[in-house]
């Protein structure tokens, strides 16, 4: 059985998939992109603000599942540039501290909004 996740708190899918889905325990969120819940616009800046705000969308759809950035057992990354590997990942450190999630770092041709990151995760759902 699976189940969908929406959260106003996060933006909005720009396409016909969910947020996230749930099924037992896990959680599948679809990558997020640096775009504000809000407006629906992205965010302006480098990659480093791209990938705080990416992270902090991730985070609300998380919460809305039953989980948080703790509980994320892997992680994928698409960058434009993989010239800007450091910055993102200096970022990234801070979100995820303690025991770091698996993860792959992928350059794309080309990401949703003109994005310059994205980011998907895999997470399990905090025991109640």
């Amino acid at each position: 059985m699976k189940e969908k996740i929406e959260t106003e708190q996060a933006p909005q899918a720009i396409g016909p998939y969910s947020q996230a889905i749930r099924t037992g325990d896990l959680i599948f969120a679809s990558g997020q992109v640096a775009l504000d819940p809000r407006s629906g616009q992205l965010l302006e800046g480098g990659v480093k603000e791209q990938t705080s705000q990416a992270i902090r969308n991730l985070a609300a759809v998380l919460e809305a599942a039953g989980s948080d950035l703790e509980h994320v057992v892997k992680t994928t990354v698409f960058l434009i540039d993989m010239g800007d590997f450091a910055a993102m990942n200096e970022v990234y450190g801070t979100f995820f501290g303690g025991i770091a999630p698996a993860r792959a770092t992928v350059a794309a041709a080309g990401l949703p909004k003109n994005a310059s990151v994205e980011i998907e995760a895999i997470a399990v759902r905090k025991e109640s």
